[in-house]
């Protein structure tokens, strides 16, 4: 075999580097598994390229399975954290808070509601703030509080 792909730890580096490629550009860093296997990929064509260990295709199938072993235990915490964010909460600074309608169904702390806005189904909870404990169907009621897919609500 002649060319580019005639040294072992080039075809580990077109591995890793197309592994990482089609994880960004297609996946957008959002399964991990193609992450985690391109670093494998490249750190086993390191390894083959620095002679640590003999170009032997099964010892270079197993440093790739040890290094996105370890790949994936490094940074797993790291990025999960990253890719969740800290807790957002009751988030205060939404462009949605003051946002008023009438809700269609009774909604109380045990039973929440739903109300269809811009596209998508909110999840309706009286808010911390509320006096009241209960929300009669048809009621007026004001956004003060947002969460991902769910309107924290005051009766006005």
């Amino acid at each position: 075999m002649s060319g580019l792909f005639a040294n072992p730890a080039n075809v580990w580096f077109a591995i890793g580097f197309a592994l990482l490629a089609i994880e960004i550009l297609i996946f957008g860093f959002a399964s991990g598994v193609l992450l985690f296997g391109g670093i494998g990929a490249l750190i086993t064509g390191a390894v083959l390229w620095f002679n640590v260990i003999d170009a032997n295709w099964v010892f270079s199938i197993g440093i790739f399975a040890i290094a996105s072993a370890l790949a994936t235990l490094v940074l797993w915490f790291p990025l999960k954290k990253l890719q969740s964010g800290a807790e957002l909460g009751n988030d205060q600074s939404s462009d949605l808070i003051g946002h008023q309608f009438r809700v269609n169904s009774e909604v109380t702390h045990t039973s929440p509601g739903t109300h269809q806005y811009s596209g998508v189904k909110w999840r309706v909870e009286i808010s911390n703030q509320s006096s009241s404990s209960r929300i009669a169907a048809g009621s007026l009621v004001t956004v003060a509080g947002v969460d991902p897919g769910v309107f924290h609500v005051v009766a006005d």
